[in-house]
Parts: C-alpha cells; structure tokens; sequence
C-alpha cells in the first residue's frame, strides 16, 4: 500500500491556488479539466516533493473544483494537512505577511495551525527539533479554531 494523495474540494480555485501556492509555497503537479463532468483538478506538491510527485512517487494534495456552485461544510471535521517547513518563525511571519491568520502560533517553536480559504486546517511542523520559544511567538493567543 501506498499513500497517494489527499482530496480537498475548493469554492473559489483562483484563492485556494493563491493560498496554497503563492502563501504556503506548494508547487503544482498537473492540473485536469473535465468538461463532462464539469469539474477541475489541480495536483500540488511540497517543493521538496516536487520531482518525485511529477513521477507519482510522493504524495500530493489533490483540489478539486466542481464547476457548480455548491456549499462544502466542516472542514474542520475533515482533519488537517501537515507539512514540514525548514523555520516555523519564518513561514509563520510569512503568511502573515500575506494577510493569512495563524490560529496556532508556534509558541512551542514546533507547531503552528492555518487554515485555507475553505476553511481546511493545516498544520506546520518545524523539521528536526523545535526552534527556542521566541518572542512574539510565544505571547500570541489562539485565534479561532485549528
């Protein structure tokens, strides 16, 4: 058995690749129109993954966007996504940045939860052991669910 990937249904593709791709940093692997069923996929990567996902060896996250308009709800009942990332500081300022809300800030220097523009929980892990508490890190509060 192998893992392959994770399905996530998407509103608005246009957000969801802005989130996933230009804030988070996943990279795009293909990408599938289906007229018939009026329905697109798009298959994203962690960069680090980027070559073996194109050869369907490492696992990817599989958007899917249905052409109708319908209402996906709870996503936080679907779980969350989890990566690594090299400084949870820095990716966390990052989004930041860009305008996203850390629910979970990485007080710990080890973890930190986001959400997608769907409202998918993603969770960021530090490679290796956790980094030193830092401040603002460790003063910031919960904000929401994650």
């Amino acid at each position: 058995m192998k893992y392959l990937h994770t399905m996530v249904r998407v509103r608005d593709l246009d957000a969801s690749l802005d989130f996933y791709c230009h804030k988070l940093g996943l990279q795009e692997v293909s990408r599938t129109e289906n007229q018939g069923g009026r329905f697109t996929l798009v298959f994203l990567c962690a960069p680090d993954d980027a070559e073996d996902a194109k050869a369907k060896r490492a696992p990817t996250v599989e958007l899917t966007y249905n052409w109708d308009d319908e209402a996906y709800d709870g996503g936080r009942n679907f779980g969350h996504l989890a990566y690594a990332v090299d400084d949870i500081y820095a990716t966390c300022q990052r989004l930041m940045d860009s305008g996203v809300t850390i629910n979970r800030p990485p007080r710990d220097g080890r973890m930190a939860f986001v959400r997608s523009p769907d409202n998918i929980s993603i969770e960021l892990l530090q490679k290796g052991q956790a980094l030193p508490a830092a401040e603002p890190w460790s003063s910031l509060p919960n904000v929401g669910a994650w």
